[in-house]
């Protein structure tokens, strides 16, 4: 018997590893693939062709729910209604270690705050990055790496995990266990109250370094100052090692 699948993704990275995919193929899973509204404008070829679809959850029929067993959430941008989640199992495939920095950007406060690196796959609940997880790894990274350098990591891990689990959640076998604890929430404020640089704050070298290379995600502007002339003036970092 085939496996009906629904996952929405606004990540190109994840779309690709998806649409190639011999996993599912191997498993009988029929897949459908969506991106949210707000993904959109990343997947306009796709959408022409068909690989992908729009789907806005808030609007979704109870019936377009129920033709599937279950869905996932690869780096969505829109957050799964608990109407949704309530009909159809759902998970969620997070870049952060949970229960730790739970919310926007994991890899940026992390490394910032010195918390656990690393990805989990999780049961969606109706709080943010929240439910019983099924699988987590951490990530090791080294002194040098920037947010981008993480991230990328980070989502060859999940791609890992999720070839490790996709069997036990196709056929509901699977084992899941609760968060330590609440751990900590970053919004989306929380992240841009980050963003601009209090050129008088007092730090040490080390805090500054770890701030930038946190910060430093190309090909996006991030960190910032303003110049006498209220600019915005955008700051990065790189890192080069003397090979021996």
């Amino acid at each position: 018997m085939s496996i009906n699948l629904f996952v929405v993704t606004d990540n190109r990275l994840w779309f690709e590893k998806l649409h190639r995919s011999s996993t599912l193929s191997i498993q009988k899973i029929n897949i459908d693939l969506y991106c949210s509204p707000k993904g959109a404008h990343l997947f306009k070829s796709e959408l022409s062709a068909g690989s992908i679809a729009v789907v806005d959850l808030n609007k979704v029929k109870r019936n377009w729910v129920l033709k599937y067993d279950f869905g996932i959430s690869a780096h969505c941008k829109q957050i799964f209604p608990v109407e949704l989640l309530r009909d159809v199992r759902c998970f969620n495939i997070h870049p952060g270690f949970n229960p730790h920095n739970r919310g926007w950007f994991p890899q940026v406060f992390s490394i910032i705050n010195k918390q656990p690196i690393g990805v989990t796959i999780h049961e969606m609940d109706e709080k943010i990055d929240h439910g019983e997880i099924v699988i987590q790894k951490k990530l090791t990274i080294d002194e040098d790496y920037t947010s981008k350098d993480v991230y990328d990591r980070l989502i060859e891990l999940e791609f890992e995990c999720f070839e490790e689990v996709i069997d036990s959640l196709t056929d509901n076998t699977y084992k899941s266990f609760p968060p330590a604890d609440e751990g900590n929430y970053n919004s989306i404020s929380d992240y841009r109250s980050l963003c601009e640089i209090d050129l008088d704050k007092s730090i040490t070298m080390r805090e500054a370094i770890d701030y930038l290379r946190a910060m430093t995600h190309p090909p996006y502007h991030n960190a910032y100052f303003l110049d006498s002339n209220e600019q915005k003036v955008y700051v990065e970092i790189s890192f080069s090692k003397k090979h021996t």
